[in-house]
């Protein structure tokens, strides 16, 4: 008995080495040499975006910009359920939903304030606010937002920036990007993309 239970240990003992080799060091380090392969590395490490040397932010992570004072020269994401309040900014280090039902009270508050704060920011009727814009998404770090909700930001940031409206529209169009393949999902525009364009439009 003696003997059989030292040879299953033995046993065990071989496969918890062998597979702490395979699994803790040959896998990761495999996939950290695949991470490297060209058109790859930039992905994998975030998709970073630069700007004269400064990583301003990830195309993958929507962060709501937070204006300190003054008017709002901004694009904004869609609200975060990881926000203090109803609008954001929420936390981009905490990613998920509310998961609250469609009939949920909480829920139907939560919508009910996000438009009438986005329509008195916006200047509009709280019917014109597009879904997206006041129903937080799953992951709570959406980085795109419907082609309707920025149209609808278009007056405020044309205005604020004193960039001509018809431009500010021109941008709005340049950074919206279509269904995948033709068919899946919905056009969307990249928030922090379209906000660095008015930025450089803007400084031009």
């Amino acid at each position: 008995m003696l003997t059989t239970l030292l040879r299953q240990s033995a046993a065990g003992l071989r496969i918890l080495l062998v597979m702490t080799v395979l699994l803790g060091l040959a896998y990761p380090f495999a996939i950290y040499g695949v991470s490297r392969i060209p058109g790859l590395h930039a992905k994998a490490e975030g998709s970073l975006v630069v700007v004269d040397g400064q990583v301003v932010g990830s195309e993958l992570i929507g962060i709501d910009p937070v204006v300190s004072g003054g008017p709002d020269p901004y694009f904004h994401t869609r609200p975060s359920a990881s926000s203090e309040d109803v609008l954001g900014p929420g936390d981009p280090s905490v990613s998920g939903g509310s998961n609250l039902a469609g009939d949920s009270p909480d829920l139907l508050d939560a919508v009910t304030q996000r438009r009438g704060l986005i329509a008195a920011r916006e200047g509009v009727a709280p019917a014109d606010v597009p879904p997206d814009a006041v129903t937080a998404p799953a992951s709570g770090v959406d980085p795109h937002i419907s082609p309707a909700y920025a149209q609808l930001q278009v007056p405020r940031v044309a205005r604020v920036t004193g960039l001509p409206t018809d431009q500010v529209r021109t941008l709005v169009d340049e950074h919206t990007t279509g269904r995948a393949l033709g068919i899946l999902g919905a056009p969307g525009v990249n928030v922090l993309e379209l906000n660095l364009a008015v930025q450089r439009a803007r400084a031009s």
